[in-house]
């Protein structure tokens, strides 16, 4: 299909379907404004400026884009930069991308780690349970940095309950590993593991961390999930 000229094609079906008809049926008034979401990302998802890096799926890129515009709504959003995280690529590829949402520009994109029990190469299970070692889906807002046992870190808050809200007891958290590296792929054929912490190669991890914090949007994505952002964050 081709996606260029997708939105003009659903502006003019919006046009055709009775435009100057007022409704207050709340689920054609849903509809209408996933459309326009939808609508929305795409025309940022064809205009943003790659850097030369691979873009996000289409699918992943939405479906952040439409979390991270009602988390911005909610006021919950300071730091207006989007960090994506698509679990359902291979750990031994480049799965995470940093973008800065006011320029439209890909910042980063890196390797990064998921959790040893969600999975080998690719993330298949993930829990919000402490003690799981698992990867937690979902919407998190960045908080504060520290000097932990990895070095400098980065406090994730969840923000979807009952599937990533425990990210703090869990110390689910930003920050660098070795194992995050295309050297440990080559010498044990798939990335290294975390106890559930979106690890980053140790290279960069400190330059992300100190541009993501305080209230900036990280998304982590899985198909397995399908995503009803407006009724299912928290308030």
């Amino acid at each position: 299909m081709n996606y260029k000229f997708l939105p003009v094609l659903l502006f003019g079906l919006l046009s055709f379907t009775s435009p100057r008809t007022t409704t207050t049926d709340p689920k054609i008034i849903a509809s209408t404004a996933k459309i326009t979401l939808e609508t929305r990302a795409l025309n940022l998802y064809q205009s943003l400026n790659s850097n030369s890096f691979k873009l996000p799926q289409l699918e992943s890129f939405t479906k952040a884009f439409e979390g991270f515009f009602r988390l911005q709504q909610m006021g919950k959003i300071e730091n207006n930069i989007l960090t994506l995280v698509d679990f359902s690529l291979s750990a031994n590829t480049k799965r995470l991308w940093v973008i800065d949402m006011d320029s439209q520009t890909i910042l980063y994109h890196s390797l990064v780690a998921h959790g040893r029990n969600s999975g080998e190469e690719y993330a298949t299970q993930f829990s919000n349970k402490p003690e799981s070692f698992q990867s937690s889906l979902g919407f998190y807002i960045t908080g504060e940095t520290y000097q932990g046992k990895h070095g400098y870190s980065l406090r994730l808050d969840g923000v979807e309950p009952g599937i990533n809200d425990k990210a703090r007891e869990r110390a689910v958290v930003i920050h660098g590993a070795d194992y995050v590296s295309d050297e440990f792929i080559r010498q044990n054929k798939r990335l290294g593991r975390s106890q559930g912490c979106p690890a980053l190669p140790k290279g960069i991890s400190e330059e992300i961390i100190q541009l993501i914090q305080n209230k900036s949007c990280l998304f982590i994505y899985h198909p397995s999930r399908n995503y009803q952002i407006a009724s299912k964050l928290v308030s």
